[in-house]
């Protein structure tokens, strides 16, 4: 263990020379502790879900890309959602992202479960930093999953670059997200699953109706290895932190009804 900590401790030295900003996780930061949806390194089954026609969540670690408007942040929601339990969590940022869309909070954080100490936060000058400091972080061992988040459609994110980033997400066993804000789905790209991303409204609050509940997201899974493409409704149980996919409802009354009945169980 002391070994691993060493190599992570290098491999961030390192980033600290090729980012702008590197620094240990203020109190204000938390880490994510995630749902008991994927299967972890001991290769563990994944709970089913509820809705038998949604995806099965990843059976190993691999890259999973993430598209969103460049105003919604609800894409980083539905990422750690997916995120193993209990580990450490390497965050990059390009500049752009850290300024349109900012750091991460600490009280959004604790949503999602949440430690100070296991979160590293890095905010790169430009994607190519970004995308270096992913691939160095997941050559540490002692690392749970590496998530970046990059602006629009840089040069560097090409697809030798993901090609990168998912051969060693799969060899190491840590998986990576990389969540694009304002890109183009269109792009070429290696990430063994690619999806579409918006904030819905949240379910109801089981104690004040009047107060949001937990988070919701449209979902369209449009390319991917393992599983059919399509849409879903994504919502995340804080209790047993999981994500949970089912497909929409056609009749929007349907929806809001299904809604109202869950708040008030």
């Amino acid at each position: 263990m002391e070994q691993n900590k060493n190599i992570c401790y290098r491999a961030v030295m390192n980033a600290r020379l090729h980012t702008s900003v590197l620094s240990p996780v203020p109190d204000r930061l938390q880490t994510l502790k995630p749902p008991a949806m994927a299967r972890d390194r001991q290769g563990a089954e994944p709970p089913a879900t509820a809705d038998i026609q949604s995806p099965p969540l990843p059976g190993k670690p691999q890259l999973v890309e993430v598209f969103a408007d460049s105003r919604d942040v609800g894409a980083v929601g539905f990422a750690l959602a997916q995120v193993p339990r209990a580990q450490s969590i390497l965050w990059v940022q390009d500049r752009m992202c850290a300024q349109e869309v900012g750091q991460p909070h600490g009280r959004a954080l604790a949503r999602f479960g949440g430690d100070p100490d296991r979160l590293i936060l890095a905010c790169a000058r430009h994607a190519g930093d970004v995308l270096w400091t992913m691939e160095e972080g997941l050559a540490c061992p002692s690392l749970g999953a590496v998530i970046g988040e990059i602006w629009g459609e840089p040069k560097a994110l090409d697809f030798t670059a993901t090609k990168r980033l998912a051969m060693r997400s799969e060899r190491v066993g840590i998986p990576a997200f990389l969540i694009r804000f304002g890109g183009v789905a269109a792009s070429a790209s290696v990430a063994r699953r690619r999806w579409r991303v918006a904030s819905a409204a949240s379910a109801p609050h089981p104690h004040d109706p009047r107060a949001p509940g937990e988070p919701r997201w449209r979902t369209e899974l449009f390319r991917a290895r393992d599983a059919r493409p399509g849409t879903w409704e994504g919502g995340y149980d804080r209790t047993a932190h999981r994500l949970h996919l089912a497909a929409p409802l056609r009749d929007p009354a349907l929806a809001a009804a299904a809604l109202r009945r869950e708040g008030d169980g």
